[in-house]
């Protein structure tokens, strides 16, 4: 993925190229684009960052990068929103905790693409959600009787919605929030 495309190329490798991997930064060469044979990636150089060698910070990330394929699956020209996106993830990916940047990130793209549905009553029976609230797949409101689920604050999820920042979320809330994001985008 590029910050306009996203490309299929074709790159014969062992295991000496490493930095092929779900992502890494990488800066790339294209050969082959004419049509006559497969494109290739040439004169590949990896940009990496100094988390990299943190297992626990990069399994965060790749499960986080893996929700990506499919969301965008059918997508061939994208607008810059989501290279950005990732990008700004990945840098401040060091210094904060990641599974707060994955949500802060994902409430982000829930806004871009108009699925973030900040309303007060559930998604399942139309009603209001008094002080309790649970949510599905793409943060969806519902009453936890109605999905069978955990519950967290009405009012801190609110916030959360209103101003993308994971600040005022406990920790708990914070993973009970990133199982959500898991369960795909």
């Amino acid at each position: 993925m590029t910050d306009k495309e996203i490309g299929t190329y074709y790159r014969f490798f062992g295991a000496r190229h490493s930095i092929l991997q779900l992502g890494n930064l990488i800066d790339f060469e294209v050969e082959g684009e004419d049509g006559r044979f497969m494109p290739r990636l040439r004169s590949l150089s990896h940009m990496g960052f100094s988390w990299l060698h943190d297992k626990s910070r990069l399994l965060v990330w790749h499960n986080f990068i893996q929700k990506f394929e499919p969301h965008l699956r059918d997508a061939r020209y994208l607008e810059s929103f989501y290279y950005d996106l990732l990008l700004c993830a990945a840098t401040k990916w060091e210094r904060q905790n990641p599974k707060r940047i994955v949500l802060e990130s994902y409430i982000r793209l829930l806004d871009y693409e108009g699925r973030l549905y900040v309303e007060e009553s559930c998604f399942i029976c139309e009603q209001p959600i008094e002080e309790d609230i649970a949510l599905m797949q793409a943060f969806r409101a519902a009453h936890p009787a109605c999905i069978y689920s955990p519950t967290l604050p009405t009012k801190k999820i609110l916030d959360f919605f209103a101003s993308k920042k994971t600040v005022f979320l406990e920790d708990y809330e914070v993973d009970f929030l990133f199982d959500i994001v898991m369960k795909g985008f």
